[in-house]
């Protein structure tokens, strides 16, 4: 299996360099990270008992597939292994009459009153007369869950003290266990802001100072950790206001003019009534991705994000996707212009017959064997950096944000 691996690295660098890639920087980036994904996904699909043949027909398709159908190919890896955690999950919490596969549904429910604008002016913590049925689940903690959890998949997840030499560190993200290359590590949870709906997002337009719990999918989407947290002890109906004693890792100090700016541009009104609400499990014990920490100078990165489009249709899965969605589910089409972000109307569902959720998740870029979790930032360099800062790969973050 090892040597099966080296063929895989060896063709992850040299596919990097292609000359079938697009010549625009951004482009190019992302269909060299396409490729890895790809090959890192397709590689863990094989399993430990692959053989040599089929390990060199991948390796041959990445260099000849379309990005289309890399694309393709790495969203069916990723769900084939989300549908894998959440039978498991279904294992560990569901009575047995109520496991993914099996037709089971929840009585009709009276639809929620939308709730006025006084409603919100008078307290965020006013809840709707009507919710949806939360399915039983079996009392577990969450920490417990997770020990359950790692005897079915091999590992579960931690968070302590980061092992990053620098005071900023804050609490790191470790994998207890073993987990193979092209493993789903973790998901990355939280509020989803498409392009149209970033002036909602908190402490438009300096969002991240704030906040570090931000990310930004090649498409332009953001997803918001801060609401999840830590997650919580109960499948509920969460809808992305609980904030309860979470307190950002990385602690900065917060200038005059941060304050000025925050004063002046404080998100549109809405804020709060763009918000939708759906039942998750807020035990989810892959929910973590928001706690990886950038290595340091000496360290390399083992993990790399991955997009990864849920289809709102697989509703026995839809509680162990850690996001809810902002604003209309109807996908609104912009176009970037340099920095900025234009509406052009609607697009359906960007030609697509299936809803989808556009999350991220970590995937492994080798083998993990009990150790901390780290994910290169990519942070822009056209902007200034924090001191703690290493770039893995300077011409990588140079492409990621041209």
């Amino acid at each position: 299996m090892a040597f099966l691996f080296n063929k895989f690295q060896e063709a992850v660098k040299t596919l990097a360099k292609s000359p079938t890639f697009a010549r625009h920087p951004r482009q190019l980036q992302f269909e060299s990270d396409i490729n890895r994904l790809f090959l890192y996904t397709s590689y863990n699909r094989l399993g430990r008992d692959a053989e040599e043949a089929d390990a060199l027909e991948i390796i041959d398709m990445a260099s000849k597939a379309s990005l289309a159908d890399q694309q393709k190919q790495v969203q069916e890896n990723i769900h084939a292994q989300i549908k894998n955690f959440s039978m498991s999950m279904d294992e560990i919490l569901l009575p047995d009459t109520k496991r993914i596969g099996e037709a089971h549904e929840l009585p009709p429910q009276p639809t929620a009153p939308r709730r006025s604008g006084l409603g919100f002016a008078v307290g965020r913590n006013a809840q709707p007369t009507n919710h949806p049925v939360v399915p039983e689940t079996r009392p577990l903690k969450r920490v417990e869950l997770s020990e359950r959890l790692k005897d079915l998949i091999g590992y579960k997840l931690d968070i302590k003290p980061s092992q990053i030499p620098h005071k900023e560190a804050g609490q790191g993200l470790y994998l207890d266990g073993e987990a193979d290359v092209g493993t789903v590590v973790a998901l990355y949870p939280g509020v989803i802001y498409s392009p149209a709906y970033y002036r909602y997002i908190p402490g438009y337009p300096r969002v991240n100072v704030q906040n570090t719990y931000l990310i930004t999918r090649y498409d332009g989407t953001v997803i918001n950790a801060q609401p999840w947290g830590l997650g919580g002890e109960t499948r509920e109906v969460w809808n992305g206001l609980s904030m309860a004693e979470f307190k950002p890792d990385t602690q900065g100090v917060e200038k005059g003019s941060d304050r000025f700016w925050k004063l002046l541009n404080s998100p549109m009104v809405g804020t709060q009534t763009g918000l939708s609400s759906d039942i998750l499990e807020r035990r989810n014990p892959l929910a973590f991705a928001h706690y990886a920490n950038h290595p340091a100078n000496s360290m390399g990165p083992n993990v790399m994000i991955c997009p990864y489009d849920f289809p709102l249709a697989e509703k026995d899965m839809r509680a162990y996707i850690p996001n809810i969605l902002f604003g209309n589910a109807e996908e609104v089409k912009m176009k970037r212009f340099g920095s900025f972000w234009f509406k052009l109307g609607s697009s359906g569902n960007g030609g697509s017959s299936v809803p989808v959720l556009k999350t991220l998740v970590l995937v492994a870029t080798r083998a993990l064997n009990n150790e901390e979790v780290l994910l290169n930032y990519r942070l822009s360099n056209s902007k200034r950096r924090p001191a703690w800062y290493t770039p893995v790969d300077e011409e990588e973050d140079r492409r990621r944000w041209s």
